[in-house]
């Protein structure tokens, strides 16, 4: 049977195709038309540099002995504009202006072939005030002015060199800068991270964890139906709760009221009061099964995902489904909520990310860059900016239009999982059983984990599906696929000269895509 797609969606797999087609062309250069290039140039002369061609023509890049059409250090033919005539030298020492039409220099002072950096700003410096505003007053030429004029193109100038203005005791002269790639920024250092406890009890892979506010007990959910809720100092079990049919996908703990909810992939969001430790409420709605839920920060709303393609909103207390934000063509893997605009963020495997208006119930941006499911998303506590983890790529976003910042490459791997403290510390948890540690604001990859499974399991049950850090942020608490916790903390005794940043300077290259 033939699938009916909307116009929408048809459109969109168009421009995508179209956007694959033409990708490997993307950054080749146009052909240069040579008579429209003329024209352009013929017209940037007069409008920009009308002011000046009346000055005599700079030849000081030209050969002495060579004729008229030689060529330059850097393999630029050049075309003196009176031929035949004899070279005059128009520029003393290294002064970025002509001293006056006509004026030719001697032997002893011929001009070198580039006007060094400390010579230009060491006479930006010597030079009066009074002096410079009348050589400004007089022309606006600089050095890449008359560059151009003497029929020469800007890219004759030695690679890696601009034309910056030199601000030096009230003077205004242009000098020679070195144009420098950018670079990526030094990390900040962030001590290791070690594994210093294990804690088993989960008879399945453990699917999903959460801290309760005051930081005194975790929340686990699993894969054999349970809810197990464990004391954080001492990593015993304080309780076990029962009522899924299903695996546990998600568990959080509200900081607004005694009560526990969870998700699984029996189509079930349940709200279990912890006073009693007993059910008080179903939430009914999703088609299938659901992957994960949060709680908004401020009001009483609960929003959940789910493999029916679409997150739903509810109202704690009424029970009522507010919204059902439907758009996603596929399962929705994780959401996650915020005070501000926008406040609830999707994540799918249709590989895009969506902001939602939650007043509206309606899309406010749609972020297509990654290329494969997005599985785990993460807000940062202290910035106005976000994370998404995919096997691509991780990327990083601005609130509220989700531009974007840059790429976290190399975590080669089906990403689950992230979570960032206050210090700027990003882990992503992978199916493979990796786990990567960062630096938020560089991108830069300080730390590799892969921790050695529980004894008596297989290799191939090495897999991280969630991680959490505590209240306190001093303890990474993940859920594993051994079906047990493992719990890290910083390296007390680490320092910056133990542990340097094995970090390099290098060229920044980022794909947008």
């Amino acid at each position: 049977e033939v699938q009916k797609h909307s116009v929408h969606t048809l459109v969109f797999r168009s421009l995508k195709r179209t956007h694959d087609m033409f990708v490997a062309d993307n950054a080749k250069p146009i052909l240069l038309d040579e008579e429209s290039h003329k024209v352009k140039m013929a017209v940037k002369l007069r409008t920009e540099y009308g002011s000046v061609l009346h000055m005599p023509t700079l030849k000081e890049n030209m050969r002495e002995k060579g004729g008229p059409n030689t060529e330059d250090p850097y393999g630029q033919k050049q075309y003196s504009g009176n031929q035949g005539q004899e070279l005059e030298y128009l520029i003393t020492g290294t002064h970025p202006y002509p001293p006056g039409p006509g004026v030719a220099l001697t032997a002893d002072t011929k001009v070198q072939r580039m006007p060094s950096e400390s010579a230009a700003q060491s006479l930006a410096v010597a030079l009066p005030a009074s002096q410079s505003r009348l050589d400004a007053n007089r022309t606006a030429a600089g050095v890449g002015d008359i560059y151009r004029h003497a029929g020469i193109s800007e890219r004759s100038q030695p690679p890696g060199m601009s034309v910056a203005m030199v601000e030096g005791g009230g003077n205004k002269n242009s000098a020679l800068m070195a144009k420098k790639a950018p670079t990526m920024p030094k990390p900040q250092w962030h001590p290791p991270w070690k594994l210093y406890r294990v804690i088993s009890g989960h008879l399945g892979w453990v699917r999903c964890i959460a801290v309760e506010p005051g930081n005194q007990w975790f929340v686990t959910g699993s894969a054999d139906r349970t809810i197990k809720i464990w004391d954080l100092a001492s990593g015993k079990l304080k309780l076990s709760l029962t009522g899924h049919i299903s695996t546990v996908r998600g568990v959080i703990v509200s900081a607004r009221s005694p009560y526990l909810f969870s998700c699984g992939e029996d189509k079930q969001v349940k709200c279990w009061d912890l006073e009693y430790n007993k059910v008080i409420r179903h939430y009914h709605g999703h088609l299938s099964a659901v992957y994960g839920l949060d709680l908004h920060p401020t009001i009483d709303v609960l929003v959940t995902c789910s493999r029916d393609s679409t997150a739903r909103i509810w109202d704690v207390r009424t029970k009522a489904s507010v919204h059902t934000l439907s758009g996603h063509t596929n399962a929705v893997a994780t959401v996650k909520c915020q005070a501000a605009e926008p406040q609830v963020i999707t994540g799918s495997h249709d590989t895009t990310i969506r902001l939602w208006d939650l007043v509206a119930g309606k899309t406010r941006v749609t972020l297509t860059n990654h290329k494969k499911s997005v599985r785990a998303v993460v807000l940062h506590p202290r910035h106005y900016t976000f994370a998404s983890g995919s096997p691509d790529n991780i990327k990083q976003w601005k609130f509220p239009d989700g531009n974007f910042i840059q790429n976290l490459p190399g975590h080669n791997a089906i990403i689950n999982t992230l979570a960032v403290n206050s210090d700027g510390v990003l882990v992503s948890g992978a199916d493979n059983g990796t786990m990567h540690l960062w630096d938020w604001r560089t991108g830069y990859n300080f730390q590799r984990v892969h921790a050695a499974v529980q004894p008596g399991s297989l290799d191939s049950e090495s897999g991280i599906f969630a991680c959490v850090f505590d209240q306190s942020e001093s303890r990474l608490l993940t859920a594993e696929a051994d079906k047990t916790i493992k719990v890290y903390k910083e390296d007390e005794t680490a320092t910056e000269e133990t542990h340097p940043v094995s970090w390099k300077p290098e060229i920044i290259k980022r794909k947008r895509f």
